[in-house]
Formats: structure tokens, sequence, C-alpha cells
């Protein structure tokens, strides 16, 4: 099959036959990315078939399935790191490999490797229409705000600094403090290494962004506040969350009037980071506390909507509704099509790599739990779904300290700090 060199590292051609794996294989090739979505047509080989073949060539294979209208940079950066997680030569095909030049050269000039008036002398020389690359960049450098994702692989969650690039303010939403449930040990690991980031970029921190208060990690706003200085923030419906957990946890001496915060935000509420004004929505549903901040083309919409693969979160935590959550969903999809939708986790099926950015028009159109659903179907069909789901892993860890925005619990005489965890206060919930 023909074949384009990018780089020492990164050639790029058409869709390969299931017989070509063993032969790239044999020409040296070690990591096989696939760029194109499964089921564009006929004669395509299913994306677990190419996955088997190339293993059984010896390969590693990548999935990262793109279209180049909707391209985004969580795409380029997965499809940088899948390039850069090996030490051998990559082959990324789509079609016909112009989606991963496309990604290549999106990355090489967001880096400064790469001029983006130099795109069309590199388009000459591979002999590609590179236009689609020029468009995006443009449409991004004009694009306020600048979003930068950060996935924690042990929880599936997306952290997010969101830059004004006017003032170099920024904020981040949803920090993650490593925790591991097996040693009851913590680590700040995920959170420095967004501190580092903005340290490196210049950035000055003004808010820690709470969506709600989470049920699958710890939040390290405290933390970060300790390092930074920044406020930390969240919805004042978290009162609310409050109030019903402090009864479950039997936690007479928490405080449930929102205090841990810096600042409670009021449904509509409109605030600044930099010159960058953010407007708080309520989103309940999956929590009462649910908000999704719209800031420019940009909404963090957080457990409300997934990717359109995935879905929608659920509704059956303590305050969780499946109608809120249909209606929460139905005021974001009535934002602008082009508006890019932040999801806040992602639990990425058929072996993709994990995405965590989207638009309004992909949501309409591709959600699995809302593309062709009423409000009745939405809610029989998500309420039918939680009956059969497990109750998150670090659930009960987990709200114990963000229903107090991140404080871990005092220490105790011997200078240690414990969880408290309520016995079968869930009966018939599936194991």
């Amino acid at each position: 099959m023909p074949v384009i060199k990018l780089s020492d590292k990164l050639s790029i051609g058409p869709q390969p036959m299931l017989a070509d794996f063993a032969l790239l294989a044999a020409e040296g090739y070690d990591t096989v990315i696939n760029n194109r979505p499964g089921f564009e047509d006929a004669m395509q080989p299913s994306p677990e078939a190419e996955a088997q073949a190339a293993q059984s060539a010896g390969m590693v294979y990548k999935f990262i399935p793109i279209t180049l209208a909707n391209i985004t940079e969580a795409d380029v950066r997965a499809f940088q790191d899948a390039v850069a997680g090996t030490d051998g030569s990559v082959l990324a095909h789509c079609k016909s490999g112009l989606r991963s030049a496309t990604l290549h050269v999106i990355g090489e000039v967001l880096d400064g490797r790469l001029a983006q008036n130099e795109i069309p002398k590199m388009a000459d020389y591979w002999q590609l229409n590179l236009s689609e690359a020029t468009r995006w960049l443009d449409q991004h450098s004009q694009r306020t705000p600048h979003v930068h994702g950060f996935y924690d692989n042990r929880t599936g969650s997306v952290q997010y600094v969101i830059v004004d690039p006017s003032t170099l303010h920024c904020a981040v939403i949803d920090p993650v403090l490593d925790f591991d449930e097996k040693s009851g040990s913590t680590a700040t690991v995920s959170a420095d290494a967004i501190l580092a980031f903005i340290a490196d970029e210049g950035l000055f921190l003004e808010w820690i962004l709470e969506t709600h208060p989470h049920a699958d990690h710890f939040s390290a706003a405290q933390y970060m506040k300790r390092r930074s200085g920044a406020l930390v923030a969240t919805s004042a419906r978290v009162v609310e969350v409050q109030r019903l957990w402090q009864s479950i946890y039997n936690l007479p001496q928490l405080l449930t009037d929102g205090s841990q915060w810096d600042r409670l935000w009021l449904d509509d509420e409109v605030f600044t980071i930099g010159s960058l004004d953010v407007t708080v929505l309520s989103s309940p549903g999956h929590t009462p506390a649910s908000v999704t901040y719209l800031a420019g083309d940009a909404a963090f919409v957080h457990d409300t909507l997934f990717m359109p693969d995935s879905g929608t979160a659920r509704a059956d935590f303590p305050g969780g509704d499946a109608g809120q959550l249909w209606d929460s969903i139905a005021a974001i999809l009535k934002l602008p099509d082009a508006t890019r939708l932040f999801t806040g986790h992602d639990y990425p099926p058929d072996g993709r790599s994990p995405r965590w950015e989207t638009t309004v028009a992909e949501q309409k159109t591709r959600n699995v739990h809302v593309a062709g659903s009423d409000r009745a179907q939405f809610i029989a069909r998500r309420e039918g779904r939680d009956r059969t789901l497990p109750m998150p892993k670090l659930l009960l860890p987990a709200l114990q300290i963000n229903i107090a925005a991140g404080h871990l619990p005092e220490q105790e005489a011997n200078g240690r700090s414990y969880l408290k965890i309520p016995l079968n206060t869930f009966p018939g919930v599936a194991w």
C-alpha cells in the first residue's frame, strides 16, 4: 500500500486490508493508528478486526476515530500521545491518510514546530490537500476561551484549565486528588501536573470550579487553593446535597450552609475569568447541585452528557432525577450547534482512545441516549439502565470529602484522618 513519510517516526497511508498488517510489521512498523470511524463503507474492516490483525502481527493498535468536520484539540493530543508512546515507527491511516496528516500538522503548529504559513509548502511536498488544517487553526485562534483537558486514567475523569487568552487568567474545573482505595493513600500527582502546566504557560489561576460534588474521585480543590491562593466555587444548591449526605453519613458536625467554599453561584449568575464572562447554568438531574459553566463557545457539562457513543450520566444517586436530567440536557442542546461541549468523564467503548470534546450538533444527532428519544422514553430507559448499574467504587469515600469542598476529615488524636463509611445504606443495588 502507498505511504507518505511525514517524519522520521510517522507515516500515513490509506485504509489497509487485514492481510496488509503482517506486511506492515515486516516493513518495520510497530504501531498502527486508525483515524477512521467504523463502518464508513462496506469494504472497510471493523476496528475490532483491525485490532486483532495488528496484534497478531505483533503491533500496537490505537483507535482514534475522527471526521474532518469535527476535529477537536483532544483528538490532536490523543494522536500525538499515540505517536509519542512508542520508540518505533508508526503508520496512521484513515480512508486516504488525509485525516491522519491533518491531525499531525495541527499538532505541529499548536506546539510551535511548524508555522501555519508553512502548511501550503508541506501540502505541495506531500501532495495533500491540507486546507482543513488551515481552517481548523484559523477557527481555533479566534475561539475564546482556550481549553486544555487533562485525563485521569484511574477514574476516567477529565480536568480542565480554561484560559482567557487576552489576560492569561485561568480557572481549573473539577481537579482530581489521587486516591488509592486499597491502601487508603492520597497523592497530588494529577493536581501537580495541572499546576505545573499553569506555571509553564505563565497563567494566573483565579478560580477553582466544581461542577458538583463528585461520586467517583476526590476533589483536589483545597490542595490547589493552598498552592495558588485561588478561590473555590460551586453551585449554591450544594447545600441540598450536603443535607442529604449529612444524614446518610450521620455527620452532625458537618456544616450544611456551603461555607466550605469561597463562593456559591446562583442560577444564571455571571462571573469573570480575566475578561472572559462565564455563565452558571443550573443542570440538575445527576445531582441537585450540578451546573454547566458556559464561556463563549465552550460549555463544561460534566456528568450531564458524555461523549455521544457513551450517552448520559446516571440519575439514581440521592437527589438525582431522570426527568430533571432530560430537562437539563434539553436546555444545553438549545445552545448554538457549534458550541463546544466538554464532558467530565470518558469511558471509551470499543477500544477507542479517550475523548472529551463534542458539540451541540453532534450530541443532537449521535448521542445514544438522546437522539430520537422524547422525555418519557429517555426517563424509562435511564431509570431502567440505572437499576442495573453498580454504585461507583469510590462513591462513599469520595462524597464524604466532596460535600466538604475537598477538605479531608479532621485529624484525630493520633494525627491521622479517617473516612466514615455507612453500611447497608443502599439495599438492593447491583453489585
